[in-house]
């Protein structure tokens, strides 16, 4: 497990999914058209005393379709658990080909393409609800990570070939971002649903900086062209491609 041995962890028996939400791989091809062309888009509620997040106001901001897939979207709590729920429940709803978290990184300068979840909470604030776990596991017998299942490598160079700063990031941090990326590819994984997932970090939008000295931010028209370019890159490479996006530090 990724917590230090000796570690204080109160383990948790399960991800708080509903039991009914965990279907069956030869249910997968009834109702709505099976894994159809769709891709869900998910963006978090405000939090940290913030009045919006820009992860939400991207999927607002989206095409109805994107490289030929109607586009659904999803607005999601900034709670421990409950963010997995909701967005279990939006997978079962829509069936889609491709879900892409994204969730809000203030003081980064670039959009980042999450290469790696890993099974473990450690808030240094509480959500939403109130709740702050500290060294928990997020699924008690889940493995120590989850990869990314999408192209994470083609989805930040076509980000930048739109214009748009990005890179493959190599932690999503112990909060809900990184709680949620685990447990959507956790319940993937254990629902044997064929969609490929993965999530993007993105900075504050430049409105949220207006009061914060020496804090990067960008705007929201080019958040969304670079999360666009990112979903039809997804959709047009099943597999990654071979270039370099490691970083130094």
């Amino acid at each position: 497990m990724p917590v230090a041995p000796g570690s204080r962890r109160r383990a948790r028996p399960d991800l708080g999914v509903p039991p009914q939400l965990i279907v069956r791989q030869d249910t997968l091809s009834q109702g709505r058209g099976g894994n159809s062309e769709v891709v869900l888009v998910t963006g978090f509620e405000p939090f940290g005393g913030e009045a919006s997040n820009p992860s939400w106001e991207i999927c607002e901001r989206l095409p109805r379709e994107i490289a030929g897939m109607r586009v659904e979207t999803c607005r999601v709590p900034c709670e421990f658990r409950r963010s997995i729920e909701v967005v279990a429940a939006a997978i079962e709803r829509h069936r889609p080909l491709l879900v892409i978290c994204v969730g809000q990184a203030g003081g980064r300068s670039k959009l980042g393409v999450e290469r790696v979840a890993i099974n473990v909470d450690d808030a240094r604030m509480p959500d939403n609800a109130g709740s702050r776990p500290v060294d928990e596991a997020i699924a008690a017998n889940g493995p120590p990570a989850y990869f990314a299942t999408l192209p994470v490598k083609a989805m930040a160079v076509a980000m930048r070939a739109a214009g748009v700063p990005a890179e493959v990031s190599n932690s999503a941090g112990t909060y809900v971002c990184n709680h949620l990326m685990y447990g959507v590819l956790h319940y993937l994984a254990a629902s044997g649903q064929r969609a490929r997932a993965g999530f993007i970090h993105v900075p504050y939008s430049e409105e949220q900086v207006l009061d914060k000295r020496d804090t990067p931010g960008m705007a929201l028209t080019s958040m969304v062209k670079g999360v666009e370019a990112a979903i039809a890159a997804a959709h047009e490479h099943p597999h990654d491609i071979q270039v370099s996006e490691g970083a130094l530090d």
